[in-house]
């Protein structure tokens, strides 16, 4: 039986962390309709890392039927067999997707996952039952794969050869450079069956499962996303790969600060920066009123809205640019500073109000690991969750800004407006659970 996916097979199957649209559903073996997803997953249109064709799991209103209709072993050996031939006579450039076996409910399902690839863009026979059928190229729409047309179809050529950063290889380094505990440790978390699997295998084989390694076998690279995640000191080869925070207790004009760095893998300086400013810097403070029983609690800045948008950062900042993510502290506000600033397709307004939708990501892999560790929740849910808890919290509205030229981005979050009215606080401050 093939090794297993670095994936949580329940959380796939109820898209705790795969958005819908990166998931398809076949509840038998249709080879045609199998291949053109598989297209479009590689072509990754909009920079979302792929997606996963799930075979032996019936489809009902775009959400998977449970109990699986399921497949039998002989099906699945004659599946992987035709994928092979598929991978080589109808797809151009020949892509092969990775494959696992899993039992669900008692019954046996077969997972492909179709990572973006790395000679996009992808074409595929229309049709396996013409000898004479015409090339396409296709693209996923929302939750349906579709055939490329006209702007779409130009756009696609547009991105010939251009593999986001985080998905690139790194010449510079070497597969010893991938630490295989850092790995298991992360598989361990998110509870992936390749976990119990990955003490077996070598790093190459292991970083190829996971899709961290590419190239041949004779000049096999780490991948840049690999080095962010399972490196101890990415920073040797992105430097400045670390979130920086600062508090001014006497505001940005004082004299006096307070500084720590945070550098290491993406995943713990993400939760050990949040962490920090929870356990220093949020205050809760609890108003009681003569007039009714109820009292009124709120925090300074709602550690939710700081998670977002720290996780913000660290998911669409660029690891080429030679800055670090800034958290900046003073008692009248929280900013988050990371560099550059959005892309231009989205209008200021509308990231204003929650509305904007990244028309192509620029990290493709880096969201992915971010989701199965619980980080983030999905596509462009960041900004409407900050409106929301601020919103929830009694602060005041956020504020997300830019300049002309795109080149950083801000997110800045006020204080509640009772950290003014009140200065002794009824219970002590507590730090947020």
């Amino acid at each position: 039986m093939t090794p297993k996916l670095p994936i949580n097979i329940d959380s796939l199957l109820h898209q705790r962390t795969i958005e819908s649209e990166r998931v398809e559903y076949k509840a038998g073996w249709n080879p045609e309709a199998v291949l053109h997803s598989i297209c479009a997953f590689a072509n990754d249109f909009h920079n979302l890392g792929g997606g996963y064709v799930v075979v032996g799991v019936a489809e009902q209103n775009g959400q998977p039927v449970l109990p699986p209709a399921g497949l039998q072993p002989e099906q699945i050996d004659r599946i992987q067999k035709e994928l092979l031939n598929l991978g080589n006579a109808a797809i151009q450039p020949a892509y092969h997707p990775l494959t696992a076996t899993y039992e669900v409910q008692g019954k046996l399902i077969l997972v492909l996952w179709v990572p973006g690839g790395e000679t996009r863009p992808y074409k595929a026979r229309t049709s396996l039952g013409d000898k004479k059928a015409d090339w396409a190229f296709y693209l996923r729409k929302h939750t349906s794969t579709v055939r490329a047309k006209g702007a779409d179809e130009h756009e696609l050529l547009s991105l010939a050869a251009t593999v986001p950063f985080d998905d690139r290889y790194q010449q510079s380094a070497s597969l010893t450079d991938l630490s295989p505990h850092l790995i298991r440790e992360f598989l361990q978390e998110i509870g992936s069956e390749l976990a119990g699997e990955a003490a077996d295998l070598d790093v190459e084989a292991l970083g190829r499962r996971m899709n961290v390694v590419g190239g041949p076998a004779e000049m096999a690279f780490p991948k840049n996303v690999g080095l962010l995640f399972f490196n101890e000191h990415p920073e040797r080869f992105f430097p400045a790969t670390q979130i920086d925070v600062v508090y001014f207790p006497d505001g940005p004009g004082g004299n006096r600060f307070e500084e720590k760095e945070f550098r290491g893998p993406l995943g713990r300086i993400t939760r050990d920066a949040v962490d920090y400013i929870a356990r220093n810097y949020l205050k809760e403070t609890v108003i009681k009123h003569p007039d009714r029983p109820q009292a009124e609690r709120f925090w300074n800045y709602p550690l939710a809205a700081i998670e977002e948008a720290v996780v913000n950062a660290v998911y669409h900042r660029s690891y080429e640019i030679r800055e670090p993510i800034e958290v900046r502290i003073t008692p009248q506000e929280l900013i988050v500073l990371s560099f550059p600033g959005p892309d231009r397709s989205i209008k200021m307004e509308d990231l204003q109000a929650g509305r904007a939708v990244s028309r192509r990501y620029r990290n493709r892999r880096i969201g992915e690991f971010l989701k199965e560790l619980d980080l983030t929740e999905g596509r462009s849910t960041g900004i409407p969750k900050i409106l929301r808890v601020m919103q929830a919290n009694g602060s005041p509205l956020p504020s997300f800004e830019t300049n002309e030229e795109r080149s950083s981005f801000l997110i800045r979050l006020l204080v509640h407006e009772g950290f003014f009215e009140e200065d002794d606080p009824e219970v002590p401050p507590e730090v947020p659970k």
